[in-house]
């Protein structure tokens, strides 16, 4: 039988008693309060009882009926909803950035934006509007802007004291990602204070996690546990499954760090229950890799192959060709690692492992052409693609494969080198925390890239300019260098690795 309906003063009771229950830590609670109210309402009050609702589902990780709860509200809300419309189109764009919709969110942002403009009596919806433009420049990783737009929201405050917190948290992660740490800790201290000072539960915790993490990525496990732990109590008992999931995996990187096996693999497989209760497939799809690298490590191949296979999967099916690529480079790390561990030559092993290796790289190294941001291609060498080059020159001088060896050679001259001097000489592979931010699939470049030579293109993808994607090499007998392995990692991953231009190799 379904709900009565509610008078208008027994549906704000009720909206107002799930606002408790969320402001308590209770979100569940909350959602089923506010979807009771949407059931039984009709007009504002159920137009605003979606919207909490919508709100409450995005909290709990349930990105994709968050949008739609947001859609529908906004389709049926009237035109002259000054405050309302603003409201659902900000939090819409944070449920958009969950999802990964950058752009769509952006547009949310824009729409509220141009709604507040005239609105002197709103500051509190203008901080939040600000807060989440700030939130995309920093998912696009555009530092400067982030921090142009967090400033301006800080000032803003004064009109939402409350929400203090939010503008100074922003400038923490801002400050970290550009490696200023101790204004990171300051600004996180700041916050932490903000968020306890109004009474925010949530934020509190959110916060806790995020400084934790920061902590972890930048070498400070000690600091990071505490406050990861205490975070972590919060979310299981409000059911939060995404940020208990992300808690959990980080918990678990520092056990496997510690070299605690057997706790990180108990907590990696927590962070995927909680995943994939609230429907998170990438972040299933990353700790599978890192439970496959516990699994290898425990000398259970088979079922680290078993979880990369599902990992690799998940990528190809959302049409993630470069994480593919990551998921090859990883696994055949592993089976280097397991190879040099067993100290029995295997070539049946080696060989796979060159396989996987080869084509991978390939497609890594490349990326560095379609980052037209020079930090981020910096990054992206260092962490990324000169590790991966590093493993396929390895496993080829390794496999007896003189011709591969100089194919491979012959194909980094053409462009930025490798320091094949290291190759030989490295620590155990680790998947680091975080990867660095895959550009789109299908990106080759910036409009207007440089037609560089090919050696002076490698030169330009170092200093941040955008250049073509490295050309295709032949030699004067009409062979194409790497042209099997080339072939591959364009259909494997399902992405351009060369650009159309053929230049001699010699």
């Amino acid at each position: 039988m379904g709900d009565q309906t509610l008078g208008p003063d027994a549906a704000r009771d009720l909206l107002a008693a799930g606002a408790a229950a969320y402001s308590r830590g209770e979100v569940a609670e909350a959602l089923r309060t506010f979807e009771r109210v949407a059931r039984s309402t009709t007009g504002d009050l159920r137009t605003s009882a979606s919207i909490n609702a919508a709100s409450m589902s995005d909290e709990l990780g349930d990105h994709t009926r968050a949008v739609d709860l947001y859609r529908e509200a906004l389709a049926v809300m009237p035109a002259d909803a000054a405050r309302m419309r603003p409201a659902a189109l900000v939090n819409l764009s944070q449920a958009l950035q969950h999802l990964g919709d950058l752009d769509g969110a952006q547009d949310a942002l824009e729409q509220a934006r141009g709604l507040l403009a005239a609105a002197d009596d709103q500051g509190d919806l203008r901080v939040a509007c600000l807060l989440s433009l700030t939130a995309v420049a920093m998912h696009r990783q555009q530092w400067a802007h982030a921090a142009e737009i967090a400033t301006e929201s800080l000032d803003a405050v004064r009109f939402a004291p409350a929400l203090a917190g939010h503008p100074l948290m922003n400038l923490a992660a801002i400050h970290f990602e550009t490696g200023r740490f101790d204004l990171s800790d300051d600004f996180a201290g700041q916050a932490l204070d903000a968020f306890e000072t109004a009474g925010d539960v949530n934020a509190v915790a959110e916060t806790q996690q995020n400084l934790g993490i920061m902590h972890v990525r930048s070498g400070r496990p000690d600091d990071a546990e505490p406050l990861l732990l205490s975070s972590q109590t919060y979310f299981e008992r409000a059911g939060i499954s995404h940020r208990a999931g992300i808690g959990s995996k980080v918990l678990a990187f520092l056990a496997e760090g510690r070299g605690d096996t057997e706790r990180a693999s108990t907590l990696y497989r927590c962070s995927l229950d909680y995943f994939r209760s609230s429907g998170a497939v990438l972040d299933v799809a990353d700790v599978e890799t890192r439970l496959a690298t516990v699994a290898f490590g425990e000398v259970r191949p088979d079922e680290g192959e078993t979880l990369l296979a599902a990992a690799f999967d998940t990528y190809r099916g959302l049409g993630l060709g470069l994480h593919c690529a990551q998921v090859d480079f990883w696994h055949a790390a592993l089976l280097e690692s397991a190879l040099a561990a067993s100290g029995t030559p295997d070539s049946a092993v080696r060989a796979r492992a060159t396989a996987l290796a080869v084509p991978a790289a390939i497609a890594i190294d490349a990326v560095r052409c379609t980052i037209p941001n020079g930090r981020q291609r910096e990054q992206w060498n260092r962490e990324i693609a000169d590790p991966a080059m590093q493993l396929a020159f390895r496993l080829a001088y390794a496999s007896g494969d003189a011709h591969l060896v100089a194919e491979l050679v012959e194909a980094q001259c053409a462009g930025t080198t490798v320091d094949v001097g290291r190759a030989g000489h490295r620590t155990p592979a680790r998947l680091p925390l975080q990867l660095p931010d895959l550009p789109p699939a299908g990106a080759t470049g910036t409009e207007g890239s440089l037609l560089l030579g090919a050696a002076l293109a490698g030169v330009a993808a170092g200093a941040g300019l955008p250049v073509p994607l490295p050309p295709r090499l032949v030699t004067p007998d009409g062979r194409n260098v790497l042209g099997t392995a080339i072939a591959v990692a364009e259909e494997r991953y399902g992405r351009d690795v060369r650009d159309s231009r053929v230049v001699p190799a010699r």
